[in-house]
Parts: C-alpha cells; sequence; structure tokens
C-alpha cells in the first residue's frame, strides 16, 4: 500500500514519482523581433543553490562567463507549502521584484499555473514574464545566443558528439539525475527497490567509463559531466541517507570520486555549491521523509583534496 507522496499529483498509483513538465518553454533569440530578444542585462536567473537542476544553469552561467549579462538571485533554501521564497533577501523580498515568492513570478506570467513551482527560472525584466523554466533549455541558451556576451570559446554541446552526448544525457538525467529522486519519493517498495537498483547499476557503468578517461567523453569537459556532477556532489550528503540510495557512497567509487572532485575544482564551480543550503534544504523541506526535521552532522566532506585525474592527459605532440 502506497504512503503518503512528497507530491500526490506527481504520483503513480503504484507509488512511482513522475516530475511533472517545466510550464515555460519560450527561448531567448538574436532576432530583435522576437517575443524574448537577447539583449545583455534584460534577463535574470532565479536558482536555488540546493536544487541541482538550477545548480546546473548556474554552472553554465559561469562556465560562459555571464555573470555581467545575466543577473541572478538565490531563493531561501528552505521550501515550505508556499513554495521557494526570498526570505534571505532584506525584508524578505526579492530586490528586483519585489516578489516574496517565486510563485508570484509564475502567476504573473500565467495566473492558472496551478504546478509545483520550480527552479531555475530564466526571468525577463523588460515584459516581468518568465522566459523558461527548463534547465536544459537555459543551458543551452548560455551556450548558445548568449555567448555573443561571454566565453565564445567555450562549447558544452559539441557538434561532433552531439548524438551520442545526447544519449547519455538522457541517460544520466532517467537513472542518476532523476533516479535518486524517484527512490527518494517512492511510496512503496517495490517502486523504491526498482529505482535504487537502477541508480547504482547506472553509477557502476558511469565509473567503468571513467576508468578509462578523465571525463564522460575524454579529455574534454561537456555539459553532460554538469549534469552528472550536480548529483554526485550532493550524493553522500543527501542522497545516500535521506533517499535510501545507501547501497554506496560516491567515495566508495575511486574513478567517480576523483572526477566529482576534479570538476569541483574547475575555475566557477566551489561558489556554486553550498552544502549548508544543500543539507538544510532537503533534510528540512522533504517533511514526509524526515518529520522532525533533523540535519545530519556529517559527512565530512574535502572536495579540494587532490583528485589523481591528470594521469588521463594526453601527451604532448
Amino acid at each position: 500500500m502506497a504512503a503518503q507522496a512528497q507530491f500526490p499529483e506527481e504520483q503513480s498509483r503504484e507509488g512511482v514519482f513522475e516530475r511533472q513538465e517545466d510550464a515555460f518553454r519560450d527561448w531567448v533569440k538574436e532576432d530583435p523581433n522576437s517575443s524574448y530578444p537577447l539583449a545583455k542585462g534584460r534577463y535574470h536567473l532565479y536558482v536555488s543553490l540546493a536544487c541541482p537542476w538550477a545548480s546546473r544553469a548556474l554552472i553554465v552561467r559561469n562556465l560562459m562567463g555571464l555573470q555581467e549579462a545575466v543577473s541572478i538571485t538565490i531563493v531561501d533554501p528552505v521550501r515550505d507549502e508556499r513554495g521557494w521564497s526570498f526570505d534571505t533577501e532584506p525584508g524578505g523580498r526579492d530586490p528586483l521584484t519585489r516578489f516574496q515568492f517565486l510563485r508570484e513570478a509564475y502567476w504573473a506570467t500565467d495566473p492558472n499555473f496551478a504546478g509545483r513551482v520550480t527552479v531555475p527560472v530564466l526571468w525577463d525584466k523588460e515584459r516581468r514574464l518568465i522566459v523558461n523554466n527548463s534547465e536544459d533549455d537555459i543551458c543551452r541558451m548560455f551556450n548558445g545566443v548568449f555567448k555573443l556576451f561571454g566565453n565564445a570559446s567555450m562549447d558544452l554541446f559539441p557538434q561532433d558528439i552531439a548524438r551520442e552526448q545526447d544519449e547519455l544525457s538522457a541517460f544520466v538525467y532517467d537513472k542518476v539525475n532523476n533516479g535518486v529522486y524517484k527512490a527518494g519519493f517512492a511510496t512503496s517498495q517495490g517502486a523504491y527497490a526498482r529505482a535504487a537498483h537502477e541508480v547504482f547499476v547506472a553509477l557502476d557503468y558511469l565509473e567503468e567509463r571513467l576508468s578509462r578517461q578523465r571525463y564522460l567523453f575524454g579529455n574534454r569537459i561537456v555539459e553532460t559531466d554538469w549534469r552528472l556532477f550536480c548529483t554526485l556532489v550532493r550524493f553522500d550528503a543527501v542522497y545516500y541517507l535521506h533517499f535510501k540510495c545507501n547501497l554506496r557512497q560516491i567515495v566508495d567509487y575511486p574513478n567517480l570520486d576523483g572526477y566529482l572532485r576534479d570538476l569541483y575544482q574547475q575555475s566557477g564551480i566551489a561558489e556554486t555549491v553550498n552544502l549548508d543550503h544543500i543539507k538544510r534544504h532537503y533534510y528540512m523541506t522533504h517533511e514526509e521523509i524526515n518529520p522532525f526535521r533533523i540535519v545530519p552532522i556529517g559527512p565530512e566532506l574535502d572536495f579540494n583534496r587532490p583528485h589523481g585525474r591528470e594521469r588521463f592527459q594526453p601527451m604532448p605532440a
């Protein structure tokens, strides 16, 4: 018999977590006549440092050098039934819009919106509307049309591996990124066991893949690496215990563990990782899973330890 779900509208009768679709999927374009034309400083990113989906968008923004082109607001890590708030901001309001809750941005865009409010959100300051709330779309926009304002030499979606990258990204999303959620939010033993098993089958495969090369696609870092990173960096602190993905920790995987630290030590990444926000969000927000809202004191994690992944660097010509 299925127990009470964290998000009842996103739960099947068998207790399987089925994530809602993203509601807003418009795109910023170079065309000045488009609904959302490209302009430096016009767009704003709402993120949570706790959320892996939002963190990926923030990472891509940093890597592409868009800090001056796209401003940000970081929401409070602890979410209640009213959704993401701006309690950490002065007066508890977003400095840009004066909203108290991110849901107000959703309602400003669609007064009939009735789904779950998620991050990241790309917001148009001029029209005061949400452009897009899909991290996949936002990452591609930052890597694409926004290059004009940032690091044009960076390419996280290289064309020569496009098909293989799309396939591996879909695998990582289903079995790892969303896989830990399917395990953690399952409300039946069978749904949980199937999802948790799939997580570790996927991690075992990725561990073997990384035994042969420094990153998922050789010696270059692509967006797929960052989508995997965002789950790995939260795994031992949250998913292992809170979501019951406890067959193994990432520190038990020599290649995944070194790979995680290698990515963490890349320029502009450490500032996107906040374990306090991560732990407080999960352990204090999911009361159906952790009713007393007790935040564990551990584990002790040092992402700055030497990673040893340099051994995969190609020899000079």
